[in-house]
């Protein structure tokens, strides 16, 4: 065989190796909608190492790890300059990112790290391009366990390349976190991988194909109910595209961070697990109030989310600001959410047979931790303002 032949089928079965290995880790990386903590809600561009430590310890000993939040994602800003070898280093804020992922990983948690695709991260610091293997290697030697991949400054180069021709930047776009993913597989550790593009082109529908977990499905949340409830319930409609290591992302969980009351955040918290969302607490763990903990960690409002069948909810029924949800579950049970979008208390009924149960269908109320019972196949609940009352369905 000529050497030219010899490296041909060796480029083959390196390529074969790589899809079955991508495959494989598509199917155990975030069986379960991921959970843990993201730095940038509350830290933005000021998070350091001893922040990303005290998150650790704080997941830890106040109870979230073991309700299940176990990645300590650092966002934006970390990276620092690359040397003459292209490769890329921390700024001063991270001193040794080796010792920082062993110190996470000590604690029985995971650690997260974040780039882009473009030149620059949305913060204008270093990005991934032209050096994707070479990050990807660099993320696997200091004990990466996730990324999150935010498009930011790759439009320039898109608009450079394919200018007006949208099928051609579409077709870059993809091609770039395929790039990614492919470098992430090569490493042989098992990276998640976040796709942080803000929804463009139906990512949902694509998403999977180019090695994604989990891709967010729109813009940014921030610390008010108006842009969450927006942000949510705008999901309807996509619960088909999510699955066991494939999810569709509403973006970070905002409860803590003081922009809504607790009514609002149990709604946020309750639409989040209806839509088998990644988990994400993006508040100050240090300084929580008893009440935010409690919405974080309730074990059987958590258990929807993590079910392990997998299926994203969708709305039943809407009827002016009062909405019906429901996720489906192992043994055929299912999570039912009634959420008022009002400002004033109201009634929501709900028929048992509209999602599909007996009228004599058993009802646990998730948040209070008790049975409650329906009348004649009707359960009728007075929700608070901006409120939600979540209940799981059993035959």
């Amino acid at each position: 065989m000529s050497r030219q032949r010899f490296l041909s089928a060796l480029a083959v079965v390196v390529t074969a190796y790589i899809t079955l290995a991508a495959s494989a880790q598509s199917t155990t990386l975030a069986a379960t909608p991921p959970m843990g903590w993201n730095s940038w809600n509350h830290f933005a561009g000021k998070v350091n190492d001893a922040d990303v430590r005290a998150a650790a310890d704080a997941l830890v000993s106040n109870g979230m790890r073991d309700a299940g939040y176990i990645y300590v994602n650092i966002d934006d800003t970390w990276q620092g300059q690359r040397d003459a070898q292209g490769v890329i280093h921390a700024n001063s804020k991270f001193p040794d990112m080796k010792a920082l992922a062993d110190y996470v990983h000590s604690k029985g948690l995971k650690i997260g790290i974040y780039s882009s695709p473009g030149p620059q991260t949305c913060a204008h610091y270093a990005g991934s391009y032209q050096h994707e293997e070479q990050d990807a290697k660099t993320y696997a030697e200091w004990g990466i366990d996730y990324l999150k991949y935010d498009l930011c400054s790759f439009g320039q180069i898109l608009k450079a390349d394919a200018g007006d021709n949208r099928d051609k930047a579409f077709a870059m776009q993809k091609a770039a976190y395929e790039k990614m993913h492919q470098a992430l597989v090569a490493t042989g550790r098992p990276i998640v991988f976040s796709l942080c593009q803000y929804g463009w082109n139906n990512v949902w529908e694509w998403g999977r194909d180019v090695g994604g977990n989990l891709w967010r499905t729109t813009g940014d949340i921030n610390d008010h109910y108006s842009r969450m409830a927006e942000i949510g319930f705008s999901q309807a409609g996509l619960a088909r595209f999510a699955g066991p290591g494939h999810w569709n992302d509403p973006d970070m969980l905002e409860i803590g961070n003081g922009g809504m009351n607790e009514n609002q955040y149990r709604q946020h918290m309750t639409l989040w697990v209806i839509l088998a969302a990644p988990l994400l607490a993006g508040n100050d763990l240090s300084k929580m109030t008893p009440e935010t903990l409690a919405l974080l960690t309730n074990k059987e409002v958590i258990a929807v989310d993590q079910d392990p069948v997998g299926k994203q909810g969708d709305r039943v029924s809407a009827v002016g600001p009062s909405e019906i949800w429901a996720k489906p579950l192992s043994n055929g049970d299912k999570a039912v959410a009634l959420f008022n979008r009002a400002e004033t208390s109201a009634p929501i009924r709900l028929h048992l047979r509209e999602v599909g149960f007996p009228d004599n269908a058993k009802l646990r109320d998730l948040w209070q931790g008790r049975e409650v019972t329906a009348a004649n196949g009707v359960y009728t609940v007075l929700v608070p303002p901006f409120g939600a009352v979540l209940l799981k369905v059993s035959r």
